[in-house]
């Protein structure tokens, strides 16, 4: 007898059998985690957004299926199963949660995210899209966006999740236009500011150096 529920707007049976890959950071990339007859209304309930970049979620209008997916990824039952994929306490920790509608051609430049987070998770909610255009890579650097590990297209239910590293380098190929995708973050409870600043510093540091040191090696042992 399946134990997951049967109602759910995430597929939790998929999401545990999909296993976390550790090279060149932890990560797992999953498609159609949101169940068949529901992800089209989740689609079609994504709020209008006519500008580029992120926007809070509590600035949208969102759709009643929609908005049922978020109440999903913010439930404690999705917060024990990312932290126990990723070996990472998640209990008491702030959740950010950002909606993207809009494309413009410098999104998707190669980054890192800071130590401000602890888990990013990546949903899309595109229900046509050709082929694997601007699919999100899993880079093994800071600088080559071919050298990547794996791809995640930005089809309708397809979840990337990764923990925060020094180097957990993502990007995608330019786009320009309508790209509907949420990002969620379990935030670490290091802030920007005051007494952290130091510590945003070196890390900023370490993953350039990381950067460089890779660029130096030949291709095959990167």
């Amino acid at each position: 007898m399946n134990a997951e529920a049967p109602n759910s707007t995430i597929d939790y049976a998929k999401l545990r059998a999909e296993p976390v890959r550790a090279d060149p950071y932890p990560f797992f990339i999953a498609e159609d985690v949101i169940p068949a007859g529901f992800a089209d209304a989740a689609a079609r309930d994504f709020p209008e957004i006519d500008r580029p970049g992120s926007v809070p979620i509590d600035e949208l209008d969102c759709g009643p299926a929609f908005k049922a997916v978020l109440d999903e990824l913010e439930s404690d039952r999705f917060r024990a199963l990312m932290a126990e994929k990723f070996g990472v306490d998640l209990d008491g920790k702030a959740i950010s949660m950002n909606a993207r509608g809009q494309m413009r051609s410098k999104d998707g430049n190669i980054h890192t995210d800071t130590p401000v987070k602890l888990v990013t998770v990546l949903l899309y909610f595109n229900k046509e899209w050709p082929g694997r255009k601007s699919a999100l890579r899993i880079l093994r650097n800071g600088h080559d966006l071919d050298n990547y590990v794996e791809e995640a297209p930005p089809t309708l239910g397809t979840m990337v999740a990764f923990k925060v590293t020094p180097n957990c380098w993502h990007g995608h190929t330019p786009v320009v236009g309508p790209r509907h995708s949420i990002q969620m973050n379990y935030l670490s409870g290091i802030e920007r500011t005051g007494k952290h600043q130091r510590l945003h510093r070196l890390y900023g540091k370490a993953r350039r150096a990381i950067a460089r040191w890779r660029g130096k090696l030949p291709a095959e042992a990167v």
